[in-house]
């Protein structure tokens, strides 16, 4: 802020709270000599969210206290703090051979940011786009997106898939597709088993390698034609 912006900055809050108000000249000037000092490099406002009026109305609004220079400059820290966390740094579109205008590139960006003049950049999500329209004939041809080899190589690592993915290949039912009336697991999840105490409550909940047999009864009789599993 320059002297002026300053000095309405001072006025302004001179409404909101009177004990800021100096009769005296001399003391006006000290106290706008002062808070000029002290926030010098504290925008007046920003085009994306920062308003210097809002923070002293909000400490005013919220604190007994007379408002400091420092009321005012922590919200302005912290908004700065802020838009640095949820900025990515885009790639610089100078030549990545010359570091010098590379990183200079890199510093007025974020020197951008962080004053209010730019909007922190995000990394773009890697599922924004369209599906390439041949990917997706490929995945309608072999009915998953993991190659066979990936999936045998993974099969030792995970089991209870492994074994869902074979009931499957052979039409046998897919327990886990039904929820087990024995020990109450979720759709998708492995059955655990259950061990009860001599007071009759339950001291584990490990799980099965394989699910209940009742549940594959239920599975065999809800069983539809499917699709392999991804």
């Amino acid at each position: 802020m320059d002297r002026r912006e300053t000095a309405a900055l001072l006025a302004y809050i001179g409404r909101l709270d009177p004990r800021t108000i100096r009769t005296d000249q001399g003391e006006a000037r000290d106290q706008l000599a002062q808070w000029h000092e002290l926030l010098a490099d504290v925008p007046m406002a920003t085009p994306h969210g920062w308003d210097v009026r809002v923070a002293a109305r909000e400490h005013i609004r919220v604190s007994p206290y007379q408002i400091l220079p420092a009321d005012v400059a922590r919200p302005w820290e912290a908004y700065r703090r802020d838009r640095l966390q949820r900025h990515t740094d885009p790639t610089p579109a100078a030549d990545p051979d010359d570091q010098a205008a590379w990183a200079a590139e890199l510093v007025s960006t974020r020197r951008a940011v962080a004053s209010g003049n730019a909007e922190p950049a995000h990394h773009r999500q890697i599922t924004g786009g369209r599906v390439s329209p041949d990917l997706e004939e490929r995945l309608r041809q072999i009915g998953s997106c993991v190659p066979p080899e990936a999936r045998t190589a993974l099969a030792p690592y995970r089991p209870t898939r492994a074994a869902r993915e074979a009931a499957i290949a052979q039409g046998r039912p897919d327990a886990l597709s039904v929820r087990c009336e024995w020990c109450h697991a979720r759709v998708g999840e492995p059955c655990r088993r259950r061990r009860v105490g001599p007071d009759g409550n339950a001291r584990g909940s490990a799980p099965r390698a394989t699910p209940h047999p009742g549940r594959f009864d239920l599975a065999a009789a809800r069983q539809t034609p499917r699709t392999a599993i991804a």
